[in-house]
């Protein structure tokens, strides 16, 4: 691997460090990520009508993945604290899936695709909690970017539909 294609989290050494952003150019960030809960369709119907056992999930889950894209440098080692300026967190429902987007917003120097991958996946995760008394077999899966905007890499949309 040439030195300018080494992984930025790691040293020559191979040993992992955080890299350093304090040159990078502030710039407005924003990605967008998904994440899929797949469960029965009954439960998907008591779930958007906010009639599980458990009582009102979406917003419960919203809250959740909102809270979890703050603290996502608390959650994932290498990852920067940043000044987070928008998150949002979506539901639709698909038959048996509820698809959940989560989109940050930041001003900054580095990204914020780890951010909403985790505000998806704890939304996820939190359906999951609040749905598992009547459906243990309910799932969390497809996690993953959508797109992404700024920076010095510059936008970037999946191609696939996967």
């Amino acid at each position: 691997m040439s030195e300018n294609q080494r992984l930025t989290h790691l040293r020559a050494d191979g040993t992992t460090h955080m890299v350093d952003v304090s040159d990078k150019t502030i710039t407005k960030r924003v990605a967008t990520a998904e994440a899929l809960f797949v469960t029965r369709p009954d439960v998907i119907e008591q779930l958007m009508s906010g009639n599980l056992p458990k009582g009102e999930a979406l917003g419960t889950a919203r809250v959740a993945g909102i809270m979890a894209a703050k603290r996502t440098w608390e959650l994932v080692p290498l990852c920067h604290p940043l000044p987070i300026s928008k998150v949002s967190v979506d539901f639709v429902a698909e038959g048996d899936t509820v698809r959940i987007t989560a989109q940050v917003t930041t001003k900054g120097v580095t990204g914020v695709e780890m951010e909403a991958l985790t505000a998806a996946s704890v939304a996820a995760l939190t359906l999951y909690d609040m749905t598992k008394a009547v459906d243990k077999h309910a799932e969390v899966t497809g996690i993953k970017v959508l797109a992404k905007s700024g920076g010095k890499s510059g936008d970037w949309t999946r191609g696939d539909k996967r």
